[in-house]
């Protein structure tokens, strides 16, 4: 450790660590779904940007627009606003769900049944190049080349290639 007085109030002190400057890769790149059509979904997804940023456990590297479509599934319900989040982290995929599952419920989500209405949803479109099928989890998400509310925001993504 090296220290060095810069005045009569403020020591600077070196160690390994500090300062150190760490390589930009910081974890594993994985795409996240938004959607919600239950009360003021931007403001919801605004709020969700912060709650994220705040988090230690992912960094937002870039947003999609949010769009506005019709629900698939039960359709007697309001339309969806969706967008996307690129992340990075150092969550295994199995972990980054029960991460976003948590998250959800902080904002309100109650599982009523498939493909209902909700304040927000949080899905894992893509995690680096994984491939899996679990109980819980299948990666890519099942059905995201289909979806207008992945197609659409993820074409106007610059930081984000899938071939899918």
């Amino acid at each position: 450790m090296i220290r060095k007085k810069i005045d009569a109030s403020n020591t600077l002190i070196r160690t390994k660590e500090f300062p150190c400057i760490l390589s930009s890769h910081s974890g594993y790149r994985a795409l996240l779904g938004i959607g919600g059509n239950i009360g003021d979904v931007v403001r919801r997804f605004e709020h969700l940007f912060y709650y994220l940023q705040r988090s230690s456990l992912l960094r937002i590297i870039e947003t999609a627009p949010i769009v506005k479509n019709p629900p698939f599934g039960y359709t007697e319900q309001g339309d969806f606003y969706n967008s996307l989040l690129l992340i990075e982290t150092f969550l295994s995929p199995k972990a980054l769900l029960r991460y976003v599952l948590r998250v959800e419920k902080v904002f309100g989500r109650k599982r009523l049944f498939k493909d209902g209405p909700r304040t927000l949803d949080i899905d894992i479109i893509f995690y680096e190049n994984v491939k899996m099928e679990t109980k819980d989890l299948t990666l890519p998400h099942p059905g995201w080349k289909e979806r207008a509310s992945v197609l659409i925001p993820l074409s106007m993504m610059k930081g984000y290639n899938n071939n899918g």
